[in-house]
């Protein structure tokens, strides 16, 4: 699986102009399953980011994680992030998993986060979202569990 976790000072989800998805401070993390993937690297990932220590401690180090700070994460699937542009200028998304699959790992790695104690809000699978978010710091970090 690919996450892009982004440190945000807060972040919502809007589909048809309404809000299905906001937090406050926490991590908006967009996700896409790929082909191949299983439960086993949606629970990976969903550990590493809850622990990811992407948070000033007193000294102002990135020394805190999610759990440490009370954050909540906004989970967003983005099959984009499988672009393989490689080939030219059009990008090829043939390395993401298939829609069911991808849906399947999507809710499963959404529930694997807040198993591990962070709050959750979540877009919608497949649907055109508007995402809004504060990236705090600037701070984005990219997470692929097959490197």
């Amino acid at each position: 699986m690919r996450a892009l976790v982004q440190r945000v000072s807060g972040a919502s989800v809007r589909i048809e102009g309404a809000v299905v998805g906001e937090i406050g401070p926490g991590a908006l993390v967009l996700v896409c399953a790929m082909r191949g993937d299983t439960e086993a690297e949606a629970d990976r990932l969903a550990a590493k980011i809850a622990r990811l220590r992407i948070f000033a401690d007193a000294e102002g180090r990135m020394n805190r994680a999610l759990l440490d700070t009370g954050g909540a994460a906004l989970v967003v699937s983005q099959f984009t992030l499988a672009a393989d542009t490689s080939r030219g200028n059009r990008p090829g998304f043939s390395t993401a998993a298939a829609p069911e699959d991808g849906e399947r790992l999507y809710e499963h790695f959404a529930g694997a986060v807040q198993a591990q104690g962070v709050p959750v809000a979540m877009g919608r699978f497949g649907a055109d979202m508007q995402v809004a978010l504060v990236n705090d710091g600037p701070v984005t970090i990219w997470i692929d569990t097959a490197g």
